[in-house]
């Protein structure tokens, strides 16, 4: 049997948010349990010239919320990149997660040819669907997910590969 466009998509994405908000949950107890301003680890970045925490998980859930919205057709909801706080970007991820849960498989399988056009930094990029999905969205969601995960344990939040991979 074929894997469809919906179940490579809306539920391996919302398994993955649900896995960063679990990782965030631990980063924010990790904070409060060693008296550490949580400020500190949403602004903390790895590398002097790449993003920080909170911008790794807006991110995230941008490209979470426009690889479905592209895939079924509809505008993705815009959110305003004003979240800092754990509980701010918690609360964005479930956000992003009541929006995914509103697409319906049938508005995204079939869409495997479905000719995807977006603007990225001043250049077009043309795909079709399943390139989109697999070579272009899920891989720029899996580095913003995977680089909050590493920034948070740079830091010290004890997490490990099954706070990344969640339950099974």
């Amino acid at each position: 049997m074929a894997i469809s466009m919906y179940q490579a998509s809306v539920p391996t994405l919302i398994r993955m948010l649900n896995n960063l908000s679990a990782i965030l949950e631990k980063a924010a107890a990790h904070a409060e349990a060693r008296k550490i301003d949580p400020a500190v680890l949403t602004n903390s970045r790895l590398y002097p010239d790449m993003l920080p925490l909170a911008r790794q998980i807006h991110i995230a859930t941008d490209q979470a919320k426009g690889c479905g919205a592209r895939l079924a057709g509809v505008e993705p909801p815009k959110f305003e990149d004003k979240e800092t706080t754990f509980t701010e970007l918690i609360a964005r991820i479930e956000k992003t997660i009541s929006f995914l849960r509103e697409l319906k498989p049938e508005q995204i399988d079939g869409s495997e040819k479905k000719t995807i056009t977006l603007q990225v930094r001043g250049s077009t990029l043309t795909f079709e669907g399943m390139t989109f999905l697999l070579s272009f969205a899920l891989p720029n969601f899996y580095f913003h997910v995977t680089t909050a995960y590493d920034i948070l344990r740079h830091c010290g939040v004890e997490l490990g590969k099954r706070d990344f991979l969640g339950k099974p």
